[in-house]
C-alpha cells in the first residue's frame, strides 16, 4: 500500500515558476508508476505528466509539453513536477497517483490509477 502526500501548491503569477512534490510512503516505490493530474473547478480531472517506475520513461500533455518537467527520487520516495512558465488557465487543484507497473510503462488514464493524494491546490494569477 503506498501512500502519496502532495506539497508545494500556492500562488505563482502567470510566467513563472512552482515545483510540486508527492511524497510517498510505504514500501517498494521503485516498482509504482506515478502521475500528475489537476482538476479545475467545473472540468474534468486530467493528465498533467506521467513518470514510469525507474523514471526512465515519462509522458507529457500536449498542453504542457516543453514547459513542464517530471522527474522523480526512488531513494527519497519522491516524484517532483516542475512547472514553468504557468499560465492562468493551469490554475487547478493538483494530484499526484501512483500504481503498480511494469519497466518503462507510463500509465495516463485516472482510473488506471489506485492510489492518490489530497491534492494541492495551484492558482495562478495575471
Amino acid at each position: 500500500q503506498v501512500q502519496l502526500v502532495e506539497s508545494g501548491g500556492g500562488l505563482v503569477q502567470a510566467g513563472g515558476s512552482l515545483r510540486l512534490s508527492c511524497a510517498a510512503s510505504g514500501y517498494s516505490f521503485w516498482t509504482y508508476a506515478v502521475g500528475w493530474f489537476r482538476q479545475a473547478p467545473g472540468k474534468e480531472r486530467e493528465i498533467v505528466a506521467a513518470i514510469s517506475r525507474e523514471g526512465s520513461s515519462t509522458y507529457y500533455s500536449d498542453f504542457v509539453k516543453g514547459r513542464f518537467t517530471i522527474s522523480r527520487d526512488n531513494a527519497k520516495k519522491v516524484v517532483y513536477l516542475q512547472m514553468n512558465s504557468v499560465i492562468p488557465d493551469e490554475g487547478a487543484v493538483y494530484y499526484c497517483a501512483a500504481r503498480l507497473a511494469s519497466p518503462d510503462v507510463v500509465v495516463t488514464r485516472p482510473n488506471e490509477y489506485n492510489y492518490w493524494g489530497q491534492g494541492t491546490q495551484v492558482t495562478v494569477s495575471s
